[in-house]
C-alpha cells in the first residue's frame, strides 16, 4: 500500500478522489494541513505528499521544502508550465516525495506522478 497526503492550498477534495482513482486499492489517501502532510513524509507514516496552489509552488509546497529539503520536493507545474511527463517521470526517479502543481493541472499532474509511483514499488 502506497500512502499518500494531500496538503497545498486549494482543491484537497479533488486531488484526493484522483488519486484514488487512479490508484485504487494500491493506495492509501489522507488530507492534511501542509504542515501535518509535510510531518507525516517526514516521520515515515506516509509515503508521497502532493498538493496545489495557484502557482504551483508556494502554497503547495512551502512547508514540504521547509521541512523535508527542496531535494525532495518538485513543482511540476506552475501558471501557464503545464506537467511535461519526461520531467515527473525524472522527479520520480531522482527520488522526490513531494509534488506540488497548479490546481488547473491537477489531473495531468497525477495522472503521470500516481503512474509512475506505482510503476516504481
Amino acid at each position: 500500500m502506497i500512502r499518500f497526503v494531500v496538503g497545498g492550498a486549494i482543491r484537497k477534495d479533488d486531488i484526493s478522489k484522483i488519486v484514488k482513482e487512479i490508484g485504487g486499492d494500491a493506495v492509501e489517501v489522507s488530507i492534511l494541513s501542509d504542515m501535518q502532510a509535510a510531518l507525516a513524509i517526514q516521520t515515515k507514516k506516509a509515503d508521497y505528499y502532493v498538493g496545489a496552489c495557484h502557482t504551483g509552488g508556494g502554497g503547495a509546497l512551502s512547508m514540504a521544502i521547509a521541512l523535508l529539503t527542496v531535494d525532495k520536493c518538485a513543482t511540476v507545474s506552475m501558471p501557464g508550465r503545464p506537467p511535461k511527463e519526461d520531467d515527473i517521470i525524472k522527479a520520480v526517479e531522482e527520488g522526490k516525495v513531494a509534488f506540488g502543481f497548479t490546481g488547473d493541472h491537477a489531473e495531468a499532474a497525477l495522472a503521470v506522478i500516481v503512474r509512475e509511483i506505482l510503476k516504481k514499488k
